[in-house]
């Protein structure tokens, strides 16, 4: 590192190097998505650690707002692949883990000290400084942190394995020679550990994998827990499945259940690749519909707009979904105009500000800075990609699932995006771009004795909604197919009448039978749809492939707008006020209701799980199946304790009264989680008691008026058995052209598969 300026600044500041835990910002800019590939660098502050870049002046913005005036600048430069030819080979995978790579292998780093206060010029280094510059050099940078933590994955032991019971001992076959009792397959072979059957895997969403042979042994034996022979290591570590679980696990007496068949772990050789480096390798090499039905190769598109996302493993489900929604108005419009404003006045870390890091999406795939042609390794010309890494720390922060490298599912990530944008935009100036996506469902209950009815309203900001599932009288080869169906036959589905049994009717006074269907009480200006396509196997949601026809230049939803009460109707008497039970997400228990678990497990689910999804709670039931009170209804308390001065205080740091927020806690059981999520739902119920009810102003959201017709400007397509592996994409409509976003590759598309969406976004007319 050269030096030609004495600095008098760095005796006067106090320097700790990084530990551990610190984030170190060195691979990229905090506020955009320059990098220490640019040509001037990224400038590291020695004082916390953030990265600004010197292009858009990023790191002098850094020290206007903190007068942290030393910096390391990084940056760094490829090594030609004649200089890593003495290389050692890499280490033996051993566990579920990113082993950070060697990148003094690949790159040469250039590092220059620099004081912004002496105008930012290069400072000759001492003693203490250096061994801060050396600290920062060697630490593992914010993203590789994020990355690692989140690729070790804890597989850990279920009761099935402790419990494991084998039947009499055999002799197995030498694993060269070994193949599928059912079939010919000699590969993705699973092992029995109960009675030593061989059967082969689960086809996978590409057509490789197997016939399924092993899963059909379990379904008709019953014997749950089974190894795959290929990944057997010396070290007696091996892919573990508990078919009872539907989940990975480990099996810590494997060594010894292996042996009851004759296999002796220190003489194995691990000769074919684990499920998590399958998943891995499938979904960073996946290439979804990137030719034409002739064989052509798709024309890439570069510039505004069509920057793709560089794929960090399993983040498919994430890049669709911001594809889909920086492609739309309202939040272009919000991240766009505010990119210089907030930068300014920002007093919050830049990579832990949801503003800054949407803001710095928004630069990245909008500006058309990070769309330009590359030659990739295929020799086709295609780009990089910009790497949500930092957005993705942040938005799943805390979150069980989305803190994870594992796939999810892109309609839920949408849900939980929605709602963290909504709860750090409500108390703007400029708006809350959520607002295009609320709209109300207005439910009609009857009851069928005495025909009097109640409306009630619920806030929404997007519809999951049934496909109907028809096979074809004719199925041609050994794939089943489907008959389309209409987008209209779906959402006919969603508004049909069902029937409560068992109604509580307060104007009768005694069990009845009701009727309820939900119509649209208005519309959005954004519609967000998704098509469930599922059927439950052994308690397994498997993925059903039915096209669904859609006209994509004109959908009208004018026959699903609610009527209101009629002149005819007479209201139900409000009920006789008992000790308020916890709210349930009524989707959310029609889905396991669906799955045939008991309606009691199911509210009991929900309601312990915070109601955040179906999923969550039936992972919870499987854990909870043998609790003596899985049957005993959770009743209401009747004396529920006021909420805690503390839980209040933070509510109203979110920008809520303490009327409103009392009310919350209340209606919520003191919930905290659930007490946010019901004051973001239930805006018309959030008066201030010091204000007259009639003089509260009246915010519903979206638009009753008619016609409401809307074309359709993206979807999101999944290819795989389960949305929790396979592979998403977006096609997303720019001007009179489809574009496919799959991860870093973007390109037109002149037939996109419309019918096969997950997810369908519409724009109204």
């Amino acid at each position: 590192m050269s030096s030609s300026h004495i600095c008098p600044h760095v005796a006067t500041q106090a320097f700790e190097p990084p530990s551990i835990y610190t984030n170190v910002y060195k691979d990229e800019c905090t506020l955009c998505f320059e990098s220490q590939d640019s040509d001037l660098g990224i400038d590291v502050c020695l004082t916390c650690f953030n990265g600004g870049c010197v292009a858009t002046n990023h790191g002098e913005l850094h020290f206007n707002k903190t007068q942290h005036c030393t910096v390391l600048n990084l940056k760094r430069i490829a090594v030609g692949k004649s200089k890593r030819l003495d290389s050692p080979p890499p280490n033996k995978m051993s566990k579920l883990a990113i082993v950070p790579d060697n990148e003094e292998d690949k790159y040469e780093i250039v590092s220059k000290l620099k004081c912004y206060a002496c105008g930012n010029v290069e400072i000759q280094s001492d003693e203490r400084i250096q061994s801060i510059v050396d600290a920062v050099l060697n630490s593992l940078s914010s993203s590789k942190q994020s990355e690692v933590k989140a690729w070790e994955e804890e597989i850990v032991s279920c009761q099935h394995t402790k419990d494991l019971v084998q039947e009499e001992s055999k002799q197995l076959e030498a694993q060269t020679m070994a193949k599928c009792q059912e079939c010919d397959l000699k590969e993705n072979l699973w092992l029995c550990l109960t009675c030593g059957s061989l059967g082969c895997g689960r086809k996978h969403f590409d057509g490789s994998g197997g016939n399924g042979h092993g899963l059909q042994h379990f379904q008709e034996t019953g014997h749950g827990v089974s190894c795959k022979l290929g990944t057997i290591t010396p070290e007696g570590t091996a892919d573990i499945y508990c078919y009872h679980c539907d989940e990975p696990r480990i099996d810590s007496n494997l060594s010894e259940h292996l042996a009851h068949f004759g296999v002796n772990v220190a003489n194995t050789q691990k000769t074919e690749k684990s499920m998590a480096e399958l998943q891995l390798e499938q979904n960073l090499n996946f290439d979804f519909n990137m030719v034409t039905e002739d064989g052509k190769q798709l024309e890439p598109l570069f510039g505004p707009g069509f920057t793709g996302l560089k794929n960090l493993g399993n983040s498919c489900y994430m890049s669709s979904v911001l594809q889909s929604i920086f492609a739309l108005k309202p939040i272009e419009e919000r991240y766009l105009s505010m990119i210089r404003e907030h930068h300014v006045r920002c007093s919050n870390e830049p990579a832990s500000c949801f503003q800054c890091q949407m803001c710095k999406l928004a630069d990245g795939l909008l500006s058309g800075k990070y769309s330009k042609p590359v030659e990739t390794e295929e020799e086709k010309q295609g780009q990089k990609g910009i790497p949500p890494s930092m957005f993705k720390s942040l938005i799943g922060k805390g979150h069980p699932e989305f803190s994870t490298m594992r796939q999810q599912d892109a309609f839920e990530f949408f849900q939980y995006l929605i709602k963290t944008m909504e709860q750090k935009e409500r108390n703007t100036n400029n708006g809350d771009p959520t607002l295009a996506f609320k709209f109300n469902m207005e439910q009609r209950l009857e009851c069928l004795k005495c025909h009097k009815v109640r409306y009630s309203q619920e806030t929404t900001s997007s519809l999951s909604v049934p496909t109907p599932i028809r096979k074809e009288h004719e199925p041609t080869g050994e794939e089943t197919k489907y008959e389309s169906v209409g987008l209209e036959e779906c959402l006919n589905a969603y508004v049909t009448t069902n029937h409560i049994p068992d109604y509580n009717c307060p104007n009768c006074q005694e069990k009845t039978t009701a009727s309820t269907c939900n119509k649209f009480s208005t519309f959005p200006d954004i519609l967000v749809l998704n098509m469930r396509r599922f059927e439950y196997e052994n308690w397994v949601p498997k993925k059903i492939n039915v096209p669904v026809i859609v006209n994509e230049r004109k959908t009208s939803l004018n026959d699903y707008k609610s009527s209101g009460q009629q002149p005819n109707e007479e209201l139900l008497p409000e009920a006789v006020e008992t000790p308020s039970a916890p709210e349930i997400d009524s989707s959310a228990l029609d889905q396991l209701l669906s799955m045939g678990f008991p309606e009691v497990r199911c509210r009991k689910a929900l309601i312990n799980t915070g109601n955040n999804g179906a999923e969550i709670a039936m992972n919870w039931l499987f854990e909870h199946m043998e609790d003596p009170d899985i049957d005993t209804p959770m009743e209401a308390s009747a004396d529920v304790s006021g909420p805690s001065d503390s839980d209040v205080q933070t509510l109203v740091e979110m920008g809520f009264t303490p009327v409103q927020a009392k009310k919350a806690l209340k209606d919520t059981q003191n919930n905290m989680e659930r007490a946010v999520e019901w004051l973001f739902n239930h805006p018309e119920d959030i008066m201030d008691e010091d204000c007259p009810e009639d003089s509260q102003p009246t915010s519903v959201p979206g638009n009753g008026e008619l016609p409401a017709e809307y074309e359709l400007v993206s979807f999101i397509s999944h290819k795989g058995t389960s949305v929790h592996c396979g592979h998403y994409v977006a096609h997303v409509r720019k001007g009179n052209q489809w574009c496919l976003f799959n991860d870093e590759k973007v390109v037109a598309t002149p037939t996109p598969p419309i019918g096969e969406a997950y997810i369908y976004v519409f724009r109204r007319c």
